[in-house]
């Protein structure tokens, strides 16, 4: 690999993360970075999950827009020597169909089904990873007789997958909150260098006036907790001279619930902005729609999200700090009350409730030119 063009790559997609672009002309920035450095067939393959569960809420890919529904059935409800999620929790974050295979991807039967008929041969997938979240995976693919990817390409990926991580967060973020659908869509304001706002969405200034010492609709007063948040995205921005990290905060609103501010630098421009994203917290949407769904009580719900990430039970119940045995009993009653048999209809059954429909949707968005949205989806309400 030629050490300039790789770090002209690096620099291109760590400086397209910073600069708030929506979710798919990001990707096309990363791209384009990425096949300079990168041979690989076809097209990059994009997803998103969701780091609450793990499970995919949308999927780019430029040759191929929406997924075939053999692929999520294999991909939910059978196993395989390849998975999705487990090499988004692993360690590495990085794996290769031939290592996962033992040199041998026939055992394999996604990549059989899914990756051999269209001429692909080598698969790697690339945890989307920053600050211990997952927030997507990316999948390359090389032809037959084509070289293996060599360690300094892994390398490569790895070392920039944290920026494209923080990309796709923020155009979840950003695309969510510039989406005019939904009437509990967060709020994005843009802050000059002097703390005056830029612009705002439709339905920021709400958010504004709910927060505590916020007045925007009567006097254009900002709430103390949004230019906190903002002077924390830019100090860890200029700490590290790259966009920095999203600076976040949990704020008690007028009417009694809790808000969640993210603020995050913008690059791209000569004078110093910011985005500040309110938005009703819900770090774990999920919850509330098994609940609804199933009745599973907390601790049913956590083994849940567990099983949804591929824990073993050993592994639950480290986390948990109780005994393997209290896991399985806690498992027999998700079952019981989900009406499945085993974790891998469990996950299945999951996926096709409340995210399969958030995939279609994001696929169709794609098509639409509107923002992709993150999280699974509330069959009842669509949203």
């Amino acid at each position: 690999m030629n050490p300039y063009a790789t770090q002209r790559a690096r620099d291109r997609i760590a400086e397209s993360a910073g600069r708030g672009l929506d979710l798919v002309t990001f990707l096309h920035e990363v791209t384009e970075a990425m096949a300079k450095v990168v041979p690989h067939y076809m097209t990059p393959c994009w997803f998103t999950l969701d780091p609450t569960s793990l499970l995919v809420t949308s999927h780019y890919q430029t040759t191929l827009f929406e997924l075939p529904p053999e692929w999520l059935a294999h991909e939910y409800f059978e196993d395989d020597a390849h998975k999705m999620a487990d090499v988004a929790r692993s360690e590495r974050g990085v794996s290769t169909i031939h290592e996962a295979t033992g040199g041998d991807p026939s055992r394999s039967q996604g990549w059989t089904r899914f990756v051999q008929p269209y001429g692909g041969d080598q698969e790697l997938y690339v945890a989307l990873r920053t600050r211990g979240e997952a927030w997507g995976l990316l999948s390359l693919y090389r032809e037959p007789g084509d070289p293996a990817f060599d360690a300094g390409e892994i390398t490569f990926l790895r070392d920039v997958s944290p920026h494209i991580a923080e990309g796709t967060k923020r155009g979840l973020l950003f695309g969510e909150a510039s989406d005019p659908e939904d009437s509990e869509a967060p709020g994005l304001i843009i802050l000059r260098g002097d703390w005056s706002v830029e612009s705002l969405t439709t339905g920021a200034a709400q958010w504004l006036d709910e927060l505590p010492g916020g007045a925007w609709t009567s006097r254009e007063q900002l709430p103390p907790a949004v230019l906190a948040v903002a002077g924390r995205a830019l100090r860890t921005a200029e700490a590290t001279q790259t966009p920095g990290e999203v600076a976040m905060a949990r704020v008690l609103s007028h009417s009694g619930r809790w808000v969640v501010l993210h603020g995050a630098t913008l690059t791209g421009s000569t004078r110093q902005r910011v985005a500040v994203i309110i938005e009703p917290a819900h770090p774990d949407r999920i919850s509330p729609l098994l609940m609804a769904a199933y009745e599973l009580t907390e601790r049913e719900q956590e083994v849940t999200r567990l099983v949804l990430q591929g824990h073993s039970t050993l592994e639950i119940a480290n986390r948990l700090f109780v005994a393997p045995q209290t896991v399985q009993q806690h498992l027999k009653n998700v079952f019981d009350k989900t009406g499945v048999r085993s974790r891998r209809e469990l996950v299945g059954k999951i996926f096709f409730a409340f995210y399969e429909p958030r995939v279609h949707d994001n696929e169709q968005r794609v098509i639409g030119g509107r923002p992709l949205r993150g999280g699974p989806m509330d069959p009842s309400t669509g949203v």
